[in-house]
C-alpha cells in the first residue's frame, strides 16, 4: 500500500534530493543462498523519485554521472542526479508528429552506442534514433523491407557496434490490431554498422527487452506476452544471427498473481541475469536457477546498471528506485 506520508515525501523530493535518507519500497527474497554473494542481506530498494505515469528505459550516462529514463505516456525523458533529483532531460522523446497518437508516445528503451551517443526506441515515431554530437536526433532504422516498424521497444548493443532490438506492439494506437501496422509479425532484428538489417526471429509473440551474456555468445529476450510469459535464450553465431532458442525460465503461472510481465534485463559479470516480471525483478544464474527476486510489489518496466556499476537503478510504475549490489554489471570494471 503506498501511505500518504511517503508519498508526501516522494512529492518534495522531486524538487530537491539534497539527502541521502531515500525510503524504501518492497523486500528482497532470497531463494538461493548464492544470492549473498551478489546482494548483501540487509540491502534495501531505495526510492529515488515517484509521480510518473509509466517510467521506462533506464540509462546511466557514466560522462554526466546520472541517470536518464523515460516516461512513455508522456512523451518524454527524465533525468536523476544524486542529490538534485529529478529534472526534464528531452521532450518530446518518441512522437514528434502533430496532435495526439497513442497512450503510450514516447521513447522506451535506451541504450548507448559504442561511441557513446544515446540511442531511442520510439514509440510514436516507430522507430530506432541516435542522438548526435550536435544535438540533433538520426534514424537508425525505421522499416524492414519497406515495411514500417510497429514501435521498437528495447535495444542493445554487441560489443562489435552490431545494433539488436526488438520491436512489438505497444506503441500503436490500438495496439496489435492497430490499422496502420505494416507488419503481420513482431520481431527481434540485428542492423549491422553496414545499416543492413536482419530479421532474427519472428517466433516471440510479444518481445521486449534483450541483453548479452557477458561473453556475447547468448541474447536472453523477454516475451511479455501475458499466456506465455518467458524468457528466451538464443546462442549467436559467428554473423550475429541467432541459433536455435530455448526457454530460458518460465513465469506464466505468476502473471495476475503479480503485477508486470516480462521487461527489460540486464546481466552482471558473472553472467547472472536481471529480469524485470512479475512482482519485480528476477534474478536468474546462468544456468537458469532462481535465485531470488527484488520484490517491488509493482509492475516493474526495466532495469541499468549505474555509478560504478554495482548499483542496480530500477523503473518500476510510477517509481524510481535502486539496490546497492555486491557485483557489477557485464562490461563494467
Amino acid at each position: 500500500m503506498r501511505s500518504t506520508v511517503l508519498l508526501i515525501t516522494l512529492a518534495a523530493m522531486l524538487d530537491a534530493q539534497d539527502t541521502t535518507n531515500f525510503p524504501f519500497l518492497g523486500r528482497i527474497s532470497r531463494n538461493d543462498p548464492k544470492l549473498d554473494a551478489l546482494i548483501a542481506t540487509d540491502a534495501k530498494v531505495e526510492v529515488l523519485a515517484s509521480g510518473f505515469d509509466w517510467s521506462e528505459g533506464p540509462l546511466w550516462l557514466p560522462a554526466e554521472k546520472a541517470l536518464i529514463f523515460s516516461d512513455v505516456p508522456r512523451n518524454e525523458i527524465l533525468i536523476w542526479r544524486e542529490g538534485v533529483g529529478v529534472t526534464r532531460w528531452m521532450k518530446p522523446s518518441g512522437y514528434t508528429g502533430l496532435g495526439s497518437y497513442s497512450k503510450e508516445p514516447g521513447s522506451n528503451g535506451l541504450a548507448l552506442s559504442p561511441d557513446g551517443n544515446v540511442v531511442f526506441c520510439e514509440h510514436g515515431d516507430r522507430r530506432v534514433s541516435m542522438l548526435t554530437k550536435d544535438g540533433g536526433k538520426r534514424t537508425l532504422a525505421d522499416n524492414y523491407m519497406g515495411k514500417r516498424l510497429n514501435s521498437p521497444n528495447d535495444a542493445v548493443f554487441k560489443s562489435n557496434g552490431d545494433l539488436y532490438f526488438t520491436d512489438p506492439p505497444y506503441g500503436l494506437p490500438k495496439n496489435w490490431d492497430d490499422p496502420h501496422r505494416e507488419l503481420d509479425y513482431c520481431g527481434v532484428y540485428r542492423q549491422g554498422k553496414d545499416g543492413k538489417m536482419t530479421l532474427l526471429t519472428k517466433e516471440i509473440t510479444r518481445p521486449n527487452g534483450l541483453a548479452f551474456s557477458p561473453d556475447e555468445k547468448i541474447l536472453y529476450v523477454a516475451s511479455s506476452d501475458p499466456v506465455k510469459a518467458i524468457w528466451m535464450s538464443y546462442p549467436v553465431k559467428d554473423d550475429g544471427t541467432l541459433g536455435q532458442g530455448k526457454i530460458f525460465a518460465d513465469v506464466t503461472e505468476m502473471v495476475g498473481k503479480h503485477k508486470g510481465l516480462p521487461d527489460g534485463m540486464k546481466v552482471d559479470k558473472a553472467g547472472n541475469l536481471f529480469a524485470t516480471g512479475p512482482g519485480g525483478v528476477h534474478i536468474y544464474s546462468p544456468e537458469g536457477k532462481l535465485l531470488g527476486r527484488i520484490e517491488t510489489g509493482e509492475a516493474t518496466a526495466n532495469c541499468a546498471w549505474g555509478d560504478d556499476g554495482s548499483t542496480l537503478y530500477i523503473t518500476a510504475d510510477m517509481w524510481l528506485c535502486r539496490v546497492k549490489t555486491k557485483t557489477r554489471g557485464a562490461g563494467w570494471r
